[in-house]
């Protein structure tokens, strides 16, 4: 029963970087995996970023490198720190919680926020 809240899109250009923010009531993150999703028009939705509840981390090829996901329990948030970002990277990014391991498929998040934005301009 927990509901899941993202935050942080918005336009930006190719090289620069957005914070995303995820925050999380009626339930706690620490209790979670929480993934990070991202859909581009046109596209499948895709894996970005997973932290799980022992705290292992995993990022899509993509990404690593460049995005940062950290988990924050006392405000009960999960974050994705994007940097170096591309036009590639645009498309409405929701987190989503899995009860159980966390894996890279989205079907196995039984949670998921509303999404944001996120728009990279060339």
């Amino acid at each position: 029963q927990v509901q899941l809240v993202e935050s942080g899109g918005g336009l930006v250009q190719a090289g620069g970087s957005l914070r995303l923010s995820c925050a999380a009531s009626g339930g706690t993150v620490r209790s979670y995996a929480i993934g990070w999703f991202r859909q581009a028009p046109g596209k499948e939705r895709e894996f970005v970023a997973v932290i799980r509840m022992s705290g292992n981390i995993n990022y899509a090829d993509s990404v690593t490198g460049r995005f940062t996901i950290s988990r924050d329990n006392a405000e009960n948030k999960v974050y994705l720190q994007m940097n170096s970002l591309n036009p590639e990277d645009t498309g409405v990014y929701y987190c989503a919680a899995d009860p159980g391991g966390g894996r890279k498929t989205a079907r196995d998040y039984k949670y998921w926020g509303q999404g944001t934005q996120v728009t990279v301009s060339s």
